[in-house]
């Protein structure tokens, strides 16, 4: 698992004439630090990275959002054809996401949302997945709690808000991760929704070392070492949380 890392931040080190060498050099003769700053300084990284932010910080409080209003209907709120609408939900999961691709663009176009934080936002506002995990944990939370919170007054948003949310932060901190992670990687819908390098990502941006002359693979990974740090060092610091979240979130289903 960590040797295509290790072979990423070696070929990020290397002089171009060291990186397609047969047999492979792990260690380069010379480091070559400076990689980094002509990788970033090749194309607008920094816009890149600005959009990419903006995403991802969009998406992952809208999501969070429309996974607890959601996830908390379905697991404390009696309703007409909840379960039925339940299995719809998790139904779509199996439609593959490309067989999405050309509708939703064509919906986007329509709303005039092409090449606008909107195409990048706003479709990815909710997942099944994670309203499907948050249930679950839901579930998992004792129903003597509910009615304690009746007893006292306690409204279903106020509950929702003041009781499960807290209880819940390990599944919610889990669905946050996910969805950064997912956000921060996704190449193929903002390559397709954005035309202009002001609303690029940094995934679509690594594209700026592959020409019709070739790739250059040691700024491809220099910047793709940069690119992917961020994400690593936030796994590593919240892991503990995914592992509780999705563990809690199986006991009841």
């Amino acid at each position: 698992m960590i040797l295509p890392f290790v072979w990423m931040i070696s070929t990020s080190l290397k002089a171009p004439n060291e990186v397609m060498i047969m047999p492979p050099k792990w260690i380069p003769d010379i480091f070559h630090w400076d990689n980094y700053v002509t990788a970033w300084t090749m194309a607008p990284f920094a816009r890149y990275t600005l959009n990419s932010l903006v995403v991802v910080i969009a998406s992952t409080i809208g999501e969070l959002i429309t996974t607890i209003l959601a996830a908390y209907a379905f697991s404390r709120i009696n309703f007409y054809g909840r379960d039925i609408a339940f299995a719809v939900l998790l139904g779509t999961m199996m439609v593959p996401g490309e067989v999405l691709l050309i509708p939703n663009f064509v919906t986007l176009a329509n709303l005039g949302w092409i090449d606008q934080y909107e195409a990048l936002i706003i479709p990815w506002l909710a997942s099944i997945f994670s309203i499907f995990l948050l249930r679950q944990f839901f579930l998992s939370i004792p129903k003597e709690l509910s009615f304690a919170a009746k007893i006292d007054g306690c409204s279903d948003f106020r509950f929702l808000w003041s009781i499960m949310v807290p209880l819940a932060k390990p599944a919610l901190i889990t669905i946050a991760l996910l969805k950064a992670i997912g956000s921060w990687n996704a190449f193929l819908w903002p390559l397709i929704v954005t035309s202009s390098e002001n609303m690029r990502t940094l995934p679509v941006g690594l594209t700026s070392f592959s020409t019709d002359a070739g790739t250059m693979y040691e700024l491809l990974m220099a910047a793709s070492t940069m690119i992917i740090l961020p994400m690593i060092i936030l796994y590593i610091i919240l892991q503990k949380y995914i592992i509780e979240g999705v563990a809690r979130a199986g006991i009841k289903g």
